[in-house]
């Protein structure tokens, strides 16, 4: 049977739940892998970030600004309640600065890749989700320190600002995106640039998935470690996938969205970054890197989860279709 690419992006779901699964087996089987797994990890999250980024509208900007009550609320949604909505939760959580970076780091950064399918999955407009996905990683870049000092305290800006964290950030995502936008620009000008651009919108699916199972196969063992922390961080993801949409649908009617946007903003808001910070976290000096990225690992298993179920609730029960759509 021949697989097209989007064949290939509409079962993703399947593919990075089959790889969670695989990468929890193996890790616990084997967990002698490791260190083999962990060395691969940069890597790895390098190429795909360079394919995520390759596949958003850089060189477009002046799209996403066209709907402008759009972006004010996903900046809004995003930038200000979440913020806040992170702030309340994070009294609920273990003191322990590790976990909290882990949860802030995660919860702080709106997704820019897969969000967009679960958008058009969810019925959402997942066009104008794909338009604001730069806007919301340049956003989410300059403001995370700022919100790691409010919500932690100064530890958390001296860790940000720290040199391993600066070296990964820099290699890790602004390498990755200045590779893409340099391709975004070859492709313009020419067949052979193009030819590669088309290339890499081959990558993120399968790299995502072999990403999923060697971050989980790696880090299962350290998840396992950690497990009384772990298990706390829990509840506390589930209240926040619980809350957002909430939150999120009062927004949409508040900027007075349509239904394609509400449901992108819901799905927006939900749906976090966690293998773009993941970088940060294991940048994290000694023992605090596994625990923050098993923190982040673990909020990646639940939100696949909660997707499977956003996917069918937002578009059936908490956004329904308006009277004007119906007609």
């Amino acid at each position: 049977m021949k697989i097209n690419r989007e064949a290939l992006e509409k079962n993703q779901i399947i593919v990075y739940v089959a790889a969670l699964v695989l990468g929890v087996v193996l890790g616990a089987l084997f967990p002698q892998g490791s260190p083999s797994l962990n060395a691969m990890i940069s890597p790895l999250l390098a190429v795909l970030l360079y394919s995520m980024f390759a596949q958003l509208p850089f060189l477009k900007l002046r799209k996403a600004l066209v709907n402008r009550r759009f972006v004010a609320a996903i900046l809004t949604t995003n930038f200000v309640i979440v913020p806040v909505v992170v702030w309340l939760l994070s009294y609920l959580l273990p003191q322990s600065t590790p976990v909290l970076i882990g949860v802030c780091l995660v919860l702080l950064t709106p997704c820019i890749d897969y969000v967009i399918v679960f958008t058009q999955l969810g019925r959402g407009n997942e066009k104008l989700m794909l338009a604001v996905t730069p806007i919301l990683f340049v956003a989410q870049m300059l403001l995370l320190p700022l919100y790691l000092k409010l919500i932690i305290g100064e530890a958390a800006a001296n860790i940000v600002s720290a040199g391993p964290f600066l070296e990964s950030f820099l290699i890790l995502i602004v390498l990755p995106l200045l590779v893409a936008i340099a391709v975004q620009l070859w492709a313009m000008n020419g067949k052979h640039g193009a030819a590669v651009l088309a290339g890499t919108a081959w990558l993120p699916v399968p790299f995502m998935a072999i990403v999923l199972f060697v971050i989980v196969a790696s880090q299962i063992g350290k998840v396992y470690s950690e497990l009384e922390l772990i298990l706390a961080v829990v509840p506390v993801y589930l209240l926040y996938l619980f809350i957002m949409p909430l939150i999120s649908r009062v927004m949409a009617h508040w900027f007075r969205l349509d239904d394609g946007a509400g449901r992108a903003l819901l799905f927006s808001s939900g749906t976090r970054n966690s293998l773009v910070v993941l970088p940060l976290a294991l940048s994290l000096p000694g023992d605090w890197a596994m625990i923050a990225s098993a923190v982040i690992v673990t909020q990646t298993i639940v939100e696949l989860g909660a997707e499977l179920v956003y996917i069918r609730i937002i578009p059936a029960l908490l956004y329904r279709d308006s009277e004007n759509t119906k007609r």
